[in-house]
């Protein structure tokens, strides 16, 4: 029996379609269940070696720890620090703690311990003094007045030119107002000595989303820049209650910034530099939700 072309090469079409069709939704259903399963990471095998053999001793304090000490920043005793990597960062991050966070859940320590030379850690309300900074310092934070990543250059060149004009009437603030008396009566943005002007310092504040105003609200982060990431989803598994998927765990929130950073303001292809920083996250969410597995299958035992 001979088929009719058409509608063979028509039906053969749909059935490539549906192919495609499932083979994107399977892709799609595996990245949002493990959205971490494309990153260039550093062998986690050491990792998996201290998890087996269980809680180790941090060699500076004593304490028993698994992975790493959250109070001195260290790997612990069965973690070779050689085999943790190292990630260099195109800027330097300071993050402000809230006393009451507690040490054992904060994963701003991932990032003091993959990237030692570029991250430090202050407990507030013991924080630096940024106010003869505040063009060269941001803070990531969401509000009416956050910025998007790709606007921070241009928002402190704002700054830069609004001090030269004398916009600022504060006489104890000489950093760069004092460039208008040295001859400097105006500045164009569009000029290019204005143009390697860009972040120094990014501030993220380490606190559960409850506590942050007493951070926030302090006066010396009040006239800093904000920016707010507004398209990233957390897959923290200590997710809180009541708020919505754009707010990320700090690890999450430094690694989702640099990354946007590189590509929005370095103008440069992303190719997994800062994909180490969720090196201790990325292991420790795929425990958990591989120690969740077996009761999900029970669960969807009982639907069916």
């Amino acid at each position: 029996m001979s088929l009719n072309p058409p509608i063979f090469l028509k039906e053969h079409e749909e059935n490539n379609s549906n192919f495609v069709e499932i083979k994107q939704s399977q892709t799609t259903s595996t990245a949002s269940e493990d959205p971490l399963q494309n990153l260039c990471l550093a062998s986690q095998q050491v990792l998996q070696k201290a998890q087996q053999s269980g809680r180790s001793k941090c060699l500076k304090c004593g304490g028993s720890r698994m992975f790493y000490c959250y109070t001195c920043y260290v790997p612990v005793e069965n973690v070779p620090i050689e085999q943790i990597p190292l990630v260099k960062l195109p800027l330097k991050i300071d993050i402000i703690k809230h006393p009451n966070e507690t040490d054992g859940k904060s994963t701003a320590i991932h990032a003091k311990l993959l990237a030692p030379e570029f991250v430090n850690i202050y407990t507030y309300p013991c924080i630096p003094e940024y106010e003869d900074k505040d063009h060269e310092v941001a803070l990531v934070f969401p509000g009416p007045k956050s910025v998007s990543i790709k606007d921070i250059s241009l928002h402190l060149q704002k700054r830069i030119q609004d001090n030269i004009r004398g916009k600022n009437d504060d006489p104890d603030k000489p950093s760069i107002k004092r460039k208008k008396a040295e001859g400097e009566e105006g500045c164009d943005l569009n000029d290019s000595k204005w143009k390697g002007i860009t972040l120094k310092k990014i501030i993220f504040i380490d606190s559960t989303w409850n506590q942050t105003n007493k951070i926030f609200t302090d006066e010396r982060l009040q006239g800093l820049l904000q920016v707010e990431l507004k398209t990233r989803k957390t897959c923290f598994w200590r997710h809180q209650r009541g708020k919505p998927d754009t707010f990320l765990s700090t690890i999450e929130a430094i690694y989702y910034f640099l990354v946007d950073y590189h590509t929005d303001i370095l103008k440069e292809k992303y190719k997994g530099q800062y994909d180490n920083l969720l090196f201790f996250y990325s292991f420790m969410y795929q425990l958990i939700k591989n120690a969740k597995c077996p009761a999900d299958k029970e669960t969807k035992k009982c639907i069916h």
